[in-house]
């Protein structure tokens, strides 16, 4: 029982040593506020150091094989060589054999023929006759001996010759993929240098390329930046006609403002924008700008569409205008919105803008009466008529025919009473008047 508890305790100190040599070890692994942990037993360490080990002993072996290559095919053709040397050796020993044989064959026929003449001589000539016997057989055996170590060295000497052939074999291949490796090497340097080639030359038509960009985006960011002041010229006109109207501009888009004008956010210097690092295209930024002009001026544009800066008759004279009067019947002060044009009686009137009548007929002291809704809060309307040409609903245009004017309602005498409100409130229309002079004058 000794031995065997010796054998368990060398047995717990090997595998103590072990566990020592290779704690079990853990790696921890944070991703994204995740911790992962991957777990290394000494069973998993030792079989990877095993692989390690023999990885590296395999390459040692076929370092050591690719390196000792030529001294073993060296140790082999001397080897051959000795192999040879001592083949003839053999075969001069044989010769010198079959002389001795022959010589000793020549004096067992004296010896054969003196016993015959000298009998007296038998014993010694038997007893160096049974000694020559004693040798023939020594050296029959040793002949044996001879042939069959030439034949071993015939087997051998076959069997080197084989290995010879499959060696010269081998040199020829390895020759020929030389051959076709250098080949191969050729073409990848002849494909190199042209690539390099290409490449020289794309870079230069790319630098010609970046130049001509280059000169091509300053051509676009001066006709950006002209596009730009005409349109904010033009948008500044078209707000001083609006503004010459009595109207405030800012609230006049309110009311048309499309979805591409809904924008807003930060004010961002262009010099303080990045993007990746690099500063912003200029080109880019003057486009966003104008975009943003084009789009102010396209509300101003319908603005002006929708705004009553024509005039209602061809030919007239202002009777009454805006604002504050003495009342031409009871001659009291009255407040007068509209402004009273005098002219032929049934003189045509006209629509000063595109709109929808949304009111044609009689109207208390105005009398026959024109209402149109024109957009954006703005309405015209057209008294004292002596008929109406449309009806409610209707669309009409810029200077279509409305109706004729007249004395109906609480009139003095033929005239028109024009007037213009903005969200339901009234507004001097000789203000429109003018503002429309100065847009057809300009």
């Amino acid at each position: 029982m000794e031995p065997a508890h010796r054998g368990r305790t060398r047995r717990e100190r090997v595998r103590r040593f072990v566990r020592q040599l290779f704690p079990e070890r853990q790696f921890f692994i944070r991703t994204d506020g995740r911790v992962a942990h991957i777990r290394f037993s000494h069973r998993v360490q030792i079989a990877v150091s095993a692989v390690v080990i023999a990885a590296g002993a395999w390459v040692a072996f076929s370092t050591a094989s690719y390196v000792f290559h030529d001294d073993v095919l060296a140790a082999k053709d001397k080897q051959i060589a000795n192999v040879r040397l001592a083949y003839r050796s053999l075969l001069g020993e044989v010769a010198e054999y079959q002389k001795k044989f022959t010589a000793m064959s020549g004096d067992l026929e004296q010896y054969h023929e003196m016993m015959l003449s000298l009998a007296e001589q038998n014993t010694a000539l038997q007893r160096n006759l049974n000694s020559m016997e004693s040798q023939l057989r020594s050296t029959e055996t040793e002949r044996e001996s001879v042939l069959s170590a030439r034949e071993n060295l015939k087997g051998r000497l076959g069997e080197l010759e084989r290995d010879m052939k499959g060696l010269a074999n081998r040199n020829f291949t390895l020759k020929d993929s030389l051959t076709t490796i250098e080949q191969e090497l050729q073409s990848v340097v002849a494909e190199r240098n042209q690539a390099l080639f290409e490449g020289s030359r794309m870079r230069r038509k790319i630098e010609g390329l970046e130049s001509r960009m280059a000169a091509l985006q300053s051509t676009q960011k001066d006709v950006v930046q002209r596009l730009t002041e005409r349109t904010v010229a033009t948008v500044e006109e078209f707000a001083k006609v609006v503004e010459l109207a009595g109207l405030d501009v800012q609230q006049l888009m309110g009311e048309t403002a499309s979805p591409s004008a809904n924008q807003g956010g930060p004010f961002i210097n262009v010099g303080e924008v990045k993007s990746d690092g690099e500063p912003v295209d200029l080109l880019q930024v003057g486009l966003t700008n104008l975009d943003v002009h084009l789009n102010q001026l396209e509300g101003l544009q319908a603005i002006l569409g929708k705004l009553p800066l024509a005039l209602p008759m061809d030919q007239f004279h202002v009777t009454s205008s805006f604002g504050k009067r003495r009342d031409p019947l009871n001659k009291r002060w009255a407040m007068h919105y509209g402004l009273d044009l005098g002219g032929v009686h049934k003189s045509p009137v006209h629509a000063t803008a595109p709109g929808v009548v949304v009111f044609a007929g009689w109207k208390g002291n105005y009398g026959r009466m024109v209402e149109i809704d024109h957009g954006a809060g703005i309405r015209t309307r057209y008294g004292h008529l002596e008929r109406t040409l449309v009806k409610k609903g209707q669309e009409v245009k810029f200077r279509d025919q409305i109706g004729l004017m007249g004395n109906s309602g609480r009139s003095t005498g033929s005239h028109l009473h024009y007037e213009i409100s903005f969200k339901g409130r009234p507004r001097d229309p000789m203000k429109f008047i003018k503002a429309g002079r100065y847009v057809f004058k300009e």
